[in-house]
């Protein structure tokens, strides 16, 4: 197992990495809306959140040698599920030709008082 370091995202806000590498496959723990720059949510809502989460995991499948065409499962954590149809055209956009498996979830809170959170499992760019 391989911790992997990603300068342009947001540092972890607890003991633990971006992601690891294992084999082919790299594990992401979950991006929330922090701006990498200043450590803060960015502002907005559920669409500039959501668009600022998929940022910060394109930075960590960066750094790892992969991007977003190779991720395979994702799994999705939103406080208010009022905000799926907004949350997902954002996403949308971001996976257009590959479409990975998929699992959203509503939860009470996110860290930061965050509306989103995504995780996800991608193949290293071979």
């Amino acid at each position: 197992m391989k911790p992997i370091h990603a300068p342009k995202a947001p540092k972890a806000l607890g003991p633990y990495s971006a992601a690891v590498a294992l084999d082919q496959l790299i594990f992401l723990s979950g991006q929330t809306p922090i701006d990498p720059v200043s450590g803060e949510l960015v502002n907005g809502g559920i669409s500039e959140q959501t668009q600022q989460c998929l940022n910060n995991i394109s930075a960590v499948l960066e750094a790892a040698g992969s991007n977003l065409d190779h991720v395979i499962k994702t799994t999705c954590f939103l406080t208010d599920m009022d905000d799926f149809a907004a949350f997902n055209q954002v996403y949308g956009s971001f996976f257009t030709d590959n479409k990975p498996a998929r699992s959203t979830v509503a939860v009470k809170a996110l860290p930061k008082k965050a509306s989103v959170e995504i995780e996800c499992i991608a193949i290293l760019d071979s």
